[in-house]
């Protein structure tokens, strides 16, 4: 396994490696979103598991146009339903979308270590804040090591700005969002009999 594979779980470089010094970076609020519904496309994801509901999340195709259209086309495959979320950190984010480990009722000791067959992703960094409801790509410590996981965020996290891709906002359900499993402050995160993304779709 290169060193890329092992790092792709991470949001940040040094976040999903350093344990307990996760937490001394969140900052912010847990104030409501106030997002609205853009041109889309949105995707829609069906949650499941100790919590369920829908989640909406307008995608920006203007701010990253090469990552929502490789996640747009995950989701139209199916590649992400079952897809569990691996790594929630209470006050920080919700982190998913890992196709190749993190499916439900597989293996998941390797969760948060893989990603889809499409090339990674070129970084799309903006002047965009990483705001409670934020959703951006996960990626490891090379800036162009994007490829299908994402997280959404409970809280604002401004050292994220301009090192991440932002590629959408939630605009329903983020009291789903808040009700995922959530892991222990000893694993980083890691959720044991995590909650699941079980559809993913894309609405135009």
């Amino acid at each position: 396994m290169s060193d890329t594979r092992v790092f792709v779980g991470a949001i940040a470089a040094g976040l999903a490696v350093t344990g307990l010094a996760v937490y001394l970076y969140v900052q912010g609020t847990t104030s409501a979103v106030a997002a609205e519904d853009g041109p889309g496309p949105n995707l829609v994801i069906e949650v499941g598991g100790a919590t369920s509901g829908k989640v909406v999340i307008d995608l920006l195709p203007e701010v990253a146009p090469k990552h929502v259209a490789q996640i747009t086309e995950l989701a139209r495959t199916g590649a992400y339903d079952n897809v569990v979320f691996h790594r929630v950190i209470d006050g920080f984010m919700a982190q998913t979308g890992d196709v190749e480990h993190g499916k439900f009722g597989s293996d998941l000791e390797l969760a948060g270590t893989g990603k889809s067959a499409l090339p990674n992703l070129p970084a799309e960094f903006s002047n965009l804040s990483f705001q409670r409801g934020v959703v951006g790509m996960a990626r490891s410590s090379k800036p162009d090591s994007a490829n299908s996981q994402f997280f959404i965020m409970f809280a604002s996290a401004d050292h994220l700005n301009g090192e991440y891709t932002v590629v959408g906002h939630v605009i329903e359900g983020m009291d789903v969002v808040d009700s995922i499993k959530k892991g222990g402050f000893d694993q980083n995160g890691a959720v044991a009999d995590p909650d699941r993304m079980v559809t993913v779709t894309v609405e135009e």
